[in-house]
């Protein structure tokens, strides 16, 4: 029995469904309110103190940080694989990972609530607010959660965030050749990596950034046409969030736009 407590829009939660739609497993869906402070409650996090979503629990193994949670699905239901046979091609994959989880990922929250989230976030009465702010762990992270919440695109994090998102596509443009997958020749763990910050630059409204590359936007396009991507993505993001994150990322472009020339 696979249970996987997760969110909706969360990226890492996204990545983890689309592994476990590619095999054709079922879970359990346990849904964490990240906005109302699920994550911080005392039952989640006696399983994970990490204080984050996903968690995966399989017949009472349980299971966290998503991108070991993938490897573990490639190696306890293998087919089909996930990962190339070739060990060479095996650390060009684990190298897409790497960013993911060392440069992109850190950054995904700053531009999430800086644009996405803060509204809903300041309409929280204060001291729900502070309380979910001060819940996170690591004071580097709560430090900037509130610089952002505060100042918005205009926080002194934002452009450094929107400046590793616009490394990964430049690395994804010159990296990516017609008909291949950033896993090697098939989809596999680097793809379902890299996809829920691709897409979350999408939902943000920075559209543009992905169709001035144009092997980025035909990726990005192969990825969304597989029955995966409806199963693990789509059919789990509410579109009135989708649309409000977009609106507000429309209302910020002007702000945003001129800190993504090169």
């Amino acid at each position: 029995m696979l249970e996987l407590y997760h969110h909706a829009l969360s990226t890492c939660s996204q990545k983890v469904r689309l592994v476990l739609a590619e095999k054709g497993l079922d879970f359990e869906s346990r849904i964490v309110d990240l906005i109302a402070g699920g994550q911080h409650a005392p039952d989640y996090v006696k399983l994970n103190p990490n204080h984050v979503v996903p968690t995966l629990v399989h017949d009472g193994t349980v299971l966290i940080e998503s991108s070991l949670i993938n490897e573990y699905l490639d190696d306890a239901f293998p087919d089909p694989p996930l990962r190339p046979a070739d060990p060479a091609a095996r650390h060009a994959l684990r190298l897409w990972v790497k960013r993911i989880d060392e440069k992109v990922h850190p950054s995904a929250s700053v531009l999430t609530f800086a644009i996405g989230a803060r509204p809903a976030v300041l309409a929280q009465p204060e001291e729900v607010r502070q309380a979910n702010i001060e819940a996170i762990p690591d004071p580097g992270h709560r430090a900037a959660r509130r610089s952002v919440i505060e100042h918005g695109v205009d926080a002194p994090e934002f452009a450094g965030a929107l400046g590793r998102f616009l490394d990964l596509l430049d690395v994804m443009q010159a990296s990516l050749a017609p008909d291949r997958w950033l896993s090697g020749d098939a989809f596999g763990l680097a793809d379902a990596a890299v996809l829920p910050y691709v897409l979350r630059l999408d939902h943000l409204a920075m559209t543009p950034l992905l169709d001035a590359r144009p092997a980025v936007a035909d990726w990005y396009a192969r990825v969304q046409a597989r029955p995966s991507f409806e199963t693990a993505v789509t059919a789990w993001a509410p579109e009135p969030i989708v649309k409000l994150f977009r609106g507000n990322g429309e209302a910020v472009w002007p702000q945003v736009e001129p800190l993504t020339r090169r």
